[in-house]
């Protein structure tokens, strides 16, 4: 008797038998159906081994209730006296509780799990065929099916079988089952069987004999006609046996279904037929195929119909998989597929997401396949379709290192086990890890993890994908430094010839030479290059993922031999986990940023440093300027340091604008490319404002020390005045001056241009920073005017002789270095004519408009696509701006907004005025941003200035894999520009010439 109060011994013994809710197994043990094994203690013993022995005891019940009650006894007697059969059906039942519905539906197929022989233990097609033989119909064939998986899951749950075993098992049930159900559609339509011959090719999974219980059944379908018959009545005859057999494999009865077959995978998809001759095949993949259907044919088998016809079918696709890494777009089709699928994934399962999540399955899949297809066209071991024994084989051949493929293949083993038991619970189809805690712990146990399944779990599990993360890109690259450096005694290197094609399907356009740096970086047994050869492999694949990997190595190469000797450099890129990643982007990106860098190379340190990227303020600059100038000996000196801090700022403006295009590991690419822009204008503006305080200060105090006979301000114009300067942006400027008190004009004057001079020579002298150069065309008269003039010079000019080009140019202008007070009176004195009382004339608006079509059809470049050009060209950068300096010369006036020399700035004050609709602001805004960004993006590439796409197909993909545009994109990304400027073009057409 239990004292009130107390729990019952046998309710102890259950929680320490490992059941959740012992209350409830306590009643179901008490049912007179599980009398006979009520008071044995080998039963609980039994449950509490399995994974669930809540999910165990009821499907048990169910079991021994389904039985007619003569034969109850047999079932409870042989499970207390035959331990073997009881660890196999108590573990089903609690791993399964799909499998413990069909016993219950079908309460004699648990005589299958009593008697094993040795044949049972490990069976094979022709072992299934015979579980499979009665089958008539679907519904007998899903039964026999299900019966068949009994055994397999029994053999899984209680450790006879490996995951790898397990999954060859399931692919020849699937190869039995593929049979069965084309013998069914023969039977049904004997005409169709007799005029055609058909053979299933399996694919995927199944093809590489490592299924999953439940997953689609890849197939592809060859027909031909038997011998007098008429070709087009034959492959109708095979089409409609194939849909038929698909039919009987896929549609749900009174017993579910078995799994989807799925022929996506033929020539031309979904969109193709469903069955072709053989000749039709290999025309198609001659011709058309991409390298992904190459890929998919790795793992290509007969596996029922005709076998003839089958292994003719494989015959002739192998040689054409294995000569795929030649294929003139292999790299592009590669370097697009390496690309995560991760962005289809919904956000919130990416975490638990174990095919497709970062350190997946798929990246080890990827790989493997990867691999087999760079090097299994000169070692025919590497053919294989499964992704255990290829990795295997890689490893022995040297092409892995060993001790990654042993990490690699204890990972992906665990994965798939996990894989196995989530979708063993329902038969259901998927990859999503559970969340509930429950479901958790049934898994655990699954697995062998018992002390605290779930936590024990995760940590594994993540353990796992850690590892697939951090090798599934290491081993394309660590056996290229084997390949290169000294190996212990009994290791493989790849040869020098493996190691190129490597390099080559990497995207290496010169293998030869990537292999030199490798082995100047890396050779020898220093410090040194120990740590070269822990951060290449991981460096080589971001160098792959860009335009130019070729670049990104020399690149790195140079860096390194500059700074080898210096101790914090390895150490930077060693310990600073963005420090790497960022100085790799840098360098494979173009032309730009690595020149400035290879100029003062310990400018690397920037990239280390949090808050090394974030941009300077004018102030910091200036200050930092001048007292460099201030340390110097003479003017040139001086300006050589203003430029040295110039070229330092440049450089981590530009590394830090590529950086947020391309995106990190850790970080995603920027998704404002105005931020972007507004940032780079900024930046290079304030840097160039205070070299030009710095080299003002040095001719000043060259010739005449601490104080100019006349006051000085430089106004800056255009971009520069606008704060939207580019990499490759001259500095538009007017210089204006005032005769201090009791200086004679003349003297004055004379002292002003004399600076003017020495600024430009200064700036422009040759050295190694790139120079600045002043453009003061803007002035008044033009080239034919003075350099400089005094205030009073200016409102003299402007009240008497401006034009009104000159009106609009003066929307720009910005005080920029020299006297802050002198600059501020001649923007106050220039304010009227920028921003006209009432607004402009209509003669005035009329002289714009003429200015504005003239210039477009004189000043565009001969030869030039006006649609591609992104200052000129139809909705531009110059459409854009005059669209908004003509509503600033109209409207400035009376809104105080559009009183501003930044183009963005003046298109949101209009908008938010009414002047412009909502719709017509975004898309005068979006163009502006984007060919803006066209022109850093070719200047960042090139290392010169451009306004259109460069020609050249590297450079090319290199602009639009800074614009967001993955490799082989790059003609979906000047589609995109035309459609954007097209559109802008029309809002200008409408707003600027009132059409």
């Amino acid at each position: 008797m239990t004292v009130p109060g107390r729990r019952s011994s046998t309710f102890s013994r259950l929680l320490r038998h490992g059941f959740t809710d012992p209350s409830a197994a306590e009643r179901l043990l008490d049912l007179p159906e599980l009398a006979a094994l009520r008071g044995d203690p080998v039963l609980l013993d039994a449950l509490g081994a399995t994974a669930d022995p809540d999910l165990a005891l009821r499907g048990l019940v169910r079991l021994v209730e389904a039985q007619p009650e003569t034969e109850r006894p047999t079932l409870t007697t042989t499970l207390l006296s035959a331990k073997p059969f009881r660890d196999r059906l108590l573990g089903v039942l609690g791993a399964s509780e799909a499998l413990a519905d069909h016993l219950a539906r079908h309460p004699r197929d648990w005589e299958t799990l009593v008697t094993y022989e040795a044949a049972d233990l490990h069976p094979g097609v022709t072992e299934f065929e015979r579980g499979l033989a009665e089958a008539t119909d679907p519904v007998s064939l899903r039964v026999a099916y299900r019966r068949c998986l009994l055994g397999i899951a029994a053999r899984d749950v209680c450790g006879t079988t490996d995951v790898a075993q397990t999954a060859a098992e399931l692919a020849d049930l699937a190869t039995a089952t593929l049979r069965a159900a084309l013998a069914i559609a023969r039977a049904a339509e004997p005409a169709d069987a007799a005029r055609c011959r058909l053979a299933v090719i399996a694919m995927g999974k199944c093809g590489g004999h490592e299924l999953n219980y439940v997953s689609d059944v890849d197939v592809i379908f060859v027909g031909e006609p038997v011998e007098g018959a008429d070709e087009a009545k034959a492959i109708q005859a095979a089409t409609r046996l194939a849909s038929h057999l698909m039919r009987i494999c896929s549609e749900t009865t009174v017993e579910g279904t078995i799994w989807p077959v799925d022929a996506n995978l033929r020539p031309e998809g979904r969109n193709g037929p469903l069955v072709r001759t053989l000749s039709s095949h290999l025309a198609y993949y001659q011709r058309w195929a991409k390298t992904w259907e190459f890929q998919a044919l790795l793992k290509a088998r007969p596996v029922a119909g005709d076998p003839e016809l089958g292994s003719a079918y494989v015959d002739a696709v192998s040689p054409m998989v294995w000569q795929a890494a030649e294929r003139e777009n292999f790299v592009t089709d590669v370097q697009a597929m390496r690309r995560r699928v991760v962005d289809n994934i919904p956000v919130a399962q990416v975490d638990r997401e174990l095919k497709l999540g970062p350190g997946g399955l798929r990246d080890v899949e990827f790989a493997v396949q990867l691999l087999q297809l760079v090097h299994g066209r000169s070692d025919a071991t590497l053919h294989s379709g499964s992704t255990l024994d290829a990795l295997a084989a890689l490893a022995a051949g040297g092409y892995v290192g060993r001790a990654d493929a042993a990490q690699l293949d204890e990972a992906y083993r665990f994965l798939r086990a996990m894989e196995h038991r989530i979708q063993l619970y329902r038969l259901r189809r998927t990859h999503l890890v559970p969340e509930g805690d429950e479901d958790l712990r049934r898994l655990g146990r699954s697995l062998g993890l018992r002390t605290d399944p779930v936590a024990e779990l995760n940590k594994e599990w993540r353990r796992h994908a850690s590892v697939v993360r951090r090798l599934h890109e290491k081993i394309f690259y660590r056996p290229l430094l084997d390949a290169v450096a000294q190996l212990a005694p009994g290791e493989i290197r790849l040869s020098p010839k493996a190691a190129g094609q490597r390099l080559e399907a990497l995207g290496y356009a010169d293998p030869a030479a990537a292999l030199r740096h490798l082995e100047a970086l890396a050779s020898g047994v220093s410090r040194k290059a120990a740590i070269q050869r822990t951060l290449l492999p991981v460096l080589l694949g971001w160098f792959a993922d860009s335009a130019d990997p070729d670049a990104g190595l020399l690149g790195f190469r140079k860096v390194s031999d500059a700074l080898g000797k210096t101790p914090w450099y390895l150490r930077l890129l060693r310990d600073e986990g963005a420090a790497a990643e960022n100085l790799a982007r840098v360098l494979s990106a173009g032309r730009l940023a690595p020149d400035l860098l290879l100029r003062a190379p310990e400018a690397v340190a920037i990239l280390g440093d949090p808050e090394g990227l974030r941009p300077r303020g004018r102030d910091h600059l200036e200050q930092e300027v001048l007292a460099a100038v201030g340390r110097a000996d003479d003017a040139e000196q001086a300006v050589a340091a203003a430029r040295g801090v110039r070229r330092r700022e440049l450089f981590r403006t530009a590394a830090a604008d590529l950086i947020d295009a391309y995106g990190t590991e850790d970080s995603p690419r920027a998704s404002d490319q105005g931020a972007l822009v507004d940032r780079v204008g900024q930046a290079v503006t304030d840097l160039n404002a205070a070299t030009l305080a710095g080299a003002l200060r040095a001719a000043v105090r060259a010739e005449w020390g601490d104080e100019l006979p006349t006051r000085f301000a430089v106004i800056g114009m255009g971009r520069f005045g606008g704060h939207e300067l580019g990499y490759g942006s001259d500095a538009d400027v007017l210089f204006v001056h005032e005769p201090r008190p009791g200086v004679d004009d003349q003297e004055a004057t004379k002292a002003a241009n004399r600076v003017v001079t020495e600024m430009r020579r200064l700036l422009q002298l040759p050295t190694t920073d790139p120079p600045l150069l002043i453009d003061a065309d803007l002035r008044p008269e033009g080239r034919s005017g003075p350099m400089v003039r005094t205030l009073a010079s200016y409102e003299a000019y402007y009240r008497r002789w401006s034009l009104v080009w000159e009106s609009q140019a003066l929307l720009r202008a910005a005080p920029m270095a020299g006297d802050l007070e002198l600059g501020q009176r001649f923007i106050e004195l220039v304010d009227p004519l920028r921003y006209p009382a009432e607004g402009l004339g209509e003669d005035a608006v009329r002289e714009i408009r003429r200015l504005k079509a003239r210039m477009e059809s004189e000043r565009l470049p001969r030869g030039a696509d006006p649609t591609l050009h992104a200052k000129l060209g139809r909705g531009g950068l110059s459409d854009v701006e005059w669209t908004v300096q003509l509503l600033q010369m109209r409207h400035g006036w009376a809104e105080p907004g559009l009183r501003t020399t930044r183009t963005r700035a003046a298109l949101s004050a209009a908008h938010a005025a009414g002047l412009i609709p909502t719709e017509e602001a975004q898309t005068l805004d979006e163009a502006w941003v984007l060919a803006t960004r066209v022109r850093n993006a070719v200047m960042l590439v090139r290392g010169r200035p451009g306004d259109t796409f460069p020609s050249e197909p590297r450079e090319l993909a290199a602009v639009g894999r800074y614009l967001g545009y993955g490799p082989g994109h790059v003609g979906e990304m000047v589609d995109d520009y035309r459609r954007i400027t097209r559109r802008a073009r029309a809002v200008v057409d409408e707003l600027f010439y009132g059409a």
